[in-house]
């Protein structure tokens, strides 16, 4: 196994990717759940948070199951497509985004909950909408919280390595991602190549982190 810059740049271009699907998703959920008129929150913040706790292969093995070619999804995906997404970039994505949610959604709830309910009540109170809400009060208060979601979400979506595995595989020049390229490195005894690897993760990590804690102060 040689070194090679791709690892680097699908990584990135993955976490890129799962990090705007995350932000929506969570930017809803968060929004919603913070409503405090949700019938079965617990449930839902607990199915939210499953991949927290949950190991990463079961996370893969299930999205194996609901997308695999014997799957609903998987035949419908593959009838549109042409082919499956087991192994492919997009299934990189969609377990990053799923290991990446619960971080960003909690950072952005708690932001969401921190706003003065006085400016809430005074909003409405001047016929803001749900959206203008949202988009004009509740975010611009919310920016810190907001944007270390964004971060926490980016820096776990780079480091996912199981769900990835074993989901989207880790085929040289196609899938292979940093932590992936990091085990196959060492499966073959290449530890100079992994040490490069995770010298390159470390400080992604290091100066994301950083700059949470800098924009935090």
């Amino acid at each position: 196994m040689e070194w090679s810059w791709h690892p680097v740049q699908l990584s990135l271009y993955v976490a890129t990717i799962a990090t705007c699907i995350t932000f929506v998703l969570a930017i809803i959920a968060a929004y919603w759940i913070a409503g405090g008129r949700v019938k079965g929150r617990a449930i839902l913040e607990t199915i939210f948070f499953l991949p927290l706790v949950l190991p990463p292969t079961v996370i893969g093995f299930m999205l194996i199951i609901i997308f695999g070619n014997n799957s609903p999804v998987g035949r419908a995906i593959e009838a549109m497509a042409g082919s499956s997404i087991l192994f492919t970039v997009p299934a990189a994505i969609i377990a990053a985004a799923i290991v990446a949610f619960p971080l960003m959604y909690q950072s952005i709830k708690t932001g969401f909950l921190s706003v003065d309910s006085n400016i809430i009540g005074a909003a409405k109170v001047d016929g803001a909408s749900n959206w203008k809400l949202l988009f004009l009060i509740i975010v611009p208060l919310s920016y810190r919280s907001i944007l270390a979601g964004i971060i926490l979400g980016f820096t776990r979506s780079i480091g996912e390595f199981g769900a990835t595995l074993m989901f989207a595989g880790n085929i040289p020049g196609r899938t292979q991602t940093i932590p992936t390229a990091i085990y196959l490195a060492i499966e073959s005894g290449r530890t100079d190549v992994a040490w490069y690897y995770v010298l390159i993760s470390i400080s992604f990590s290091f100066i994301l982190l950083l700059f949470i804690n800098r924009a935090r102060g």
